[in-house]
């Protein structure tokens, strides 16, 4: 009988669920978006509840429409969206508030209040990351310091806290497992990604109680089983939870990056670029930041990650917000009816500019329009800046990985544009390798759960069934990419600092 492995993905903008078999192909999916809340310039939430039942509803739908026997799923694994902070009873499972989620700038100042204190390097040196509102320990001490009540509560053993992750395993276990895996761990500025514990020193410091903190795990082992009072989920009782990595460390699994100096880029929402780097971490020098990739079997790889905060949303927002485009495959269409971008200049720094930059304060800019520039040229701009982006962060990862990027696998939802990939390669001068499996962070997950009960023997299984759908090469000549960069590199510079950091 066929045995398959259900995969939670749960995103910024849509909750999923895919059904894999063995061979790694998906049998069934379904897909639910939800709100995105913006209280304020700068702030973003989700609804906690929201982020619940459109993941169950979706788990429910994809195993419905597989039409096969629900005890033929081995395992669930998870995979999310990381850094988004959720607070909740610990009694009724209620959230206390909005989640913060990982684009949310409103904690800026408590991060520069950090840095006046003297913890750069500390948290550098602990948790491989840098001081940015991005991660997710500056979130739970603004929920705890913010929301009536909360930090008494808290202090009372009332409340638990953690990221999409834990809080997607405690209701599905109802709430009888409050746990985290180490990929998500490792990017609260919490966390000890030497020791893989909890930092007593860090958590004293973001004034975050310790009770609240669910207990970390490894990748790829059993927290819990479905719980069997689950409205809709019934048939799916007692199948096992049993792997877990936030979305990006799950890709590069997914994509088969078991060798340290393989790398992927993931192009959604935001766009992520990870490198093996192997069993010892790497202090990054050049603005990137250091993770634990996945724990299997006792091994422990890490990775070194350069973050994009904004990607595919500057697709949206030529959709939903200027009206220039009805769909994302339009924005395709018009980039490609001009030669080029027409000295236009996009830099899509709506919530501030991550890796390698770090500008919490750099907004959204637009420069190089003429009188003849057309919603074609914004467009064609609009996808020259995710790849522009990219190669900021392929970039700066080879000055500090110990062997240069040869390659770089690609996924995610905008890896679909053929335009947007061949401009990759040009602007990088390497092969970029789309995959014909683009679900390559759910697959990632599955995989994980998948190697915990057997369905997979190991990492070589898994390499094996990963084929190429495309690979880009460059085109392009190397003087005119290096000259488009550089005014990249200048527009950059418009759009940082532009909010003071005393407003």
């Amino acid at each position: 009988m066929e045995t398959y492995v259900a995969a939670l993905d749960q995103g910024t903008t849509s909750s999923r669920a895919i059904l894999f078999n063995q061979a790694g192909e998906i049998v069934a999916r379904s897909q639910h978006p939800f709100r995105q809340i913006y209280p304020q310039p700068g702030w973003v939430e989700h609804d906690p509840m929201e982020i619940w039942a459109t993941t169950a509803r979706a788990l429910a739908e994809a195993v419905d429409s597989a039409h096969i026997d629900p005890k033929q799923i081995a395992a669930v694994g998870i995979t999310n969206q990381r850094e988004t902070t959720i607070l909740w009873d610990r009694r009724t499972g209620e959230p206390v508030s909005n989640a913060i989620v990982w684009q949310c700038r409103r904690t800026a100042p408590i991060c520069d209040q950090l840095k006046a204190d003297g913890l750069e390097e500390t948290v550098a040196e602990k948790t491989g990351l840098l001081i940015d509102a991005y991660f997710s320990g500056t979130k739970l001490q603004w929920l705890l310091d913010h929301i009536p009540g909360a930090r008494q509560r808290a202090e009372r053993g009332e409340l638990l806290a953690g990221t999409v992750d834990s809080w997607l395993i405690w209701n599905l276990t109802g709430g009888r497992a409050h746990v985290t895996d180490y990929s998500n761990a490792s990017r609260t500025m919490l966390f000890n990604i030497h020791t893989l514990q909890w930092d007593e020193d860090l958590c004293a410091a973001l004034r975050v109680p310790m009770s609240l903190l669910p207990s970390p795990r490894s990748n790829s082992e059993t927290y819990g089983v479905i719980a069997p009072e689950l409205p809709g989920l019934e048939t799916l009782a007692g199948i096992p939870i049993c792997g877990s990595a936030g979305d990006q460390p799950a890709a590069l699994f997914g994509q088969g990056c078991f060798t340290p100096g393989q790398a992927k880029n993931t192009y959604g929402t935001g766009c992520f670029t990870l490198m093996n780097v192997g069993h010892t971490p790497v202090r990054s020098r050049a603005g990137l930041v250091t993770s634990v990739g996945w724990s299997v079997k006792g091994q422990t790889s890490y990775a070194l990650e350069g973050s994009v905060f904004n990607a595919g949303s500057a697709i949206q927002w030529l959709r939903d917000e200027l009206k220039l485009i009805d769909s994302a495959p339009m924005c395709d269409r018009l980039a490609e009816s001009v030669p080029d971008a027409g000295g236009v200049v996009v830099v899509p720094a709506f919530t501030g500019l991550g890796a390698p930059y770090w500008d919490m304060y750099a907004r959204g800019t637009i420069v190089g329009l003429t009188r003849g520039s057309t919603r074609a040229h914004i467009a064609r701009a609009v996808l020259d800046s995710i790849a522009f982006q990219v190669t900021d962060l392929v970039r700066a990862m080879n000055q500090d990985a110990p062997c240069p990027i040869t390659t770089l696998r690609v996924d995610g939802g905008a890896s679909v544009s053929d335009i947007m990939m061949q401009t990759q390669a040009d602007l990088l001068r390497l092969p970029v390798d789309r995959p014909a499996q683009v679900e390559t962070t759910a697959f990632g997950a599955a995989a994980l759960a998948g190697l915990a009960v057997g369905v997979w023997s190991g990492l070589p299984v898994l390499e094996r069934l990963r084929r190429s759908q495309h690979v880009f090469t460059p085109r392009q000549d190397a003087k005119s990419c290096e000259a488009a960069y550089r005014q990249w590199r200048r527009a950059v510079e418009r759009a940082s600092g532009w909010i003071e950091n005393d407003v």
